[in-house]
């Protein structure tokens, strides 16, 4: 295993990744609601940010930020001085205030708008990203011309970049090919999270489904809450 910087920001992740995500990736975090993909994606900009003189985003448009600190303190999970929390109403008003001139611009834009001005703010500093959730975004802008929308979305990330995290919340067997948006063939990597029954208890699990330039395995490995945040285990099947 390598010395590495997103790896080594959850317990027994450099068990699942030989190499580390590289640079400027679109990285789609996909599953269930209940699944932790939203704690997996925090933890991860917690952890790097703490071990780093950087800066990220974690945008959050399904809830307040006040409510989504609380959610992740109850997982153990801290917020580092040097990541942003921004809700819904915060990027409407960072936005505004940047004085674009643009008349009724919609969501995408704005999320662009506040992303190149803390790029030009903190410059290199400003290393990763978090959007909860794409199906929300979704809502805001429509689903007119989305594959379209979704590869210049997607393109724009890179071009900044930034390590991006993109949370899709998706159902039991969900279908890459079957996406309206096409996200599962833009993107750069695949994570999904999901749950493993048996007659007396349920399993959370964590599987790489694809990751460019990154050596991996393709195996479900089990993920629970410590006293410290997430931790990945083994394998479910050895």
């Amino acid at each position: 295993m390598v010395n590495s910087v997103f790896l080594d920001t959850i317990e027994g992740l450099q068990n699942v990744f030989d190499n580390d995500i590289y640079q400027g990736a679109v990285v789609l975090v996909t599953g269930a609601p209940g699944s932790l993909k939203s704690g997996f994606t925090y933890n991860i900009l917690s952890e790097h940010l703490k071990k780093q003189d950087q800066f990220g985003i974690y945008m959050t448009l399904e809830e307040t930020t006040e409510s989504h600190v609380r959610n992740m303190k109850s997982l153990h999970i801290d917020l580092p001085d040097n990541l942003l929390i921004s809700d819904y109403s915060d990027i409407r008003t960072r936005f505004e205030k940047q004085s674009t001139g643009i008349s009724q611009p919609d969501f995408m834009i704005m999320i662009e708008g506040v992303i190149k001005f803390f790029k030009n703010k903190e410059s290199e500093r400003f290393s990763c990203f978090a959007l909860d959730s794409l199906g929300a975004l979704v809502t805001l802008i429509g689903t007119e011309n989305l594959r379209s929308r979704m590869f210049n979305f997607f393109k724009m990330l890179r071009s900044y970049n930034i390590t991006s995290f993109i949370i899709m919340e998706t159902p039991r067997g969900w279908d890459v090919a079957k996406s309206d948006g096409g996200e599962g063939f833009l993107s750069d990597g695949i994570i999904e999270f999901g749950s493993v029954e048996n007659p007396h208890d349920v399993a959370m699990y964590m599987q790489v489904l694809k990751m460019k330039a990154v050596s991996h395995s393709r195996k479900k490995h089990l993920i629970e809450i410590s006293e410290t945040g997430l931790a990945i285990l083994g394998p479910i099947f050895e």
